[in-house]
């Protein structure tokens, strides 16, 4: 079995699909936020991989492909931002208030945390950009002289988490305005909390795109005065 798995081509790429695949199923059937497909597929591919054996640089090697996928489906996210441009447009000044919120309370909780826990400085530029997208924030991480892979799994770890919560906060703080929760949803969980805004409402997964974004040029620049903090 090891064997096949180190001579297939698709053997990655097909594991990870199937393994999405029943992660939505159970979403679809339970209906509970901690039943988030992403993490059940991780959990999937990790309990395979161990079971038979394999290596992760096996997996890698076959399942790389996946990850080409990250930027166009990030910027896929640009359709329902302009199907909603007006609202954007009637909105964009209490938008750019709360994303350039957001950024700075994600930054400064990285950098308090950095100082309960005796962070070094690596360990520390690699946690800033927590909240944004794999996609710029593995290149930050790197050009910061943090670790990337972390970085990435810190960023995955932080968009299921807040893929999972988001509604539950929303309720629980009362906040029904459709344009406060896309800013709020997509400034702190990037993609894979816009998948959620998406399904919360148009405007909430308009919003939340343009979040991405914005959260994403600001943490760029914020992430790099911070790093001298410490």
């Amino acid at each position: 079995m090891t064997e096949f798995f180190q001579n297939s081509v698709f053997f990655g790429i097909v594991l990870t699909f199937v393994a999405y695949g029943i992660g939505l199923l159970f979403k679809k059937k339970l209906k509970w936020a901690v039943f988030n497909p992403i993490l059940i597929a991780i959990a999937i591919v990790i309990g395979v991989l161990l079971l038979c054996r394999v290596e992760y640089k096996t997996y890698e090697q076959s399942a790389k492909f996946v990850s080409s996928l990250i930027t166009p489906a990030t910027i896929c996210l640009a359709v329902p931002l302009y199907e909603r441009l007006q609202v954007l447009k009637e909105n964009y000044k209490a938008i750019i208030i709360g994303i350039t919120s957001g950024v700075l309370t994600s930054l400064l909780n990285v950098w308090a945390f950095a100082l309960i826990f005796y962070f070094n400085h690596e360990t520390y530029v690699t946690m800033l950009p927590k909240s944004i997208t794999t996609a710029i924030g593995m290149g930050l991480s790197q050009e910061l002289g943090g670790y990337a892979a972390i970085t990435a799994a810190v960023i995955i770890i932080t968009g299921i988490f807040g893929n999972m919560i988001a509604e539950f906060v929303c309720k629980l703080f009362k906040i029904t305005e459709p344009v406060a929760r896309g800013v709020a949803i997509g400034t702190s969980a990037h993609a894979m909390g816009t998948v959620k805004a998406i399904e919360m409402g148009e405007t909430e997964g308009a919003v939340s795109s343009l979040s991405i974004v914005v959260a994403g040029i600001l943490t760029v620049i914020g992430a790099g005065a911070f790093a001298q903090f410490l």
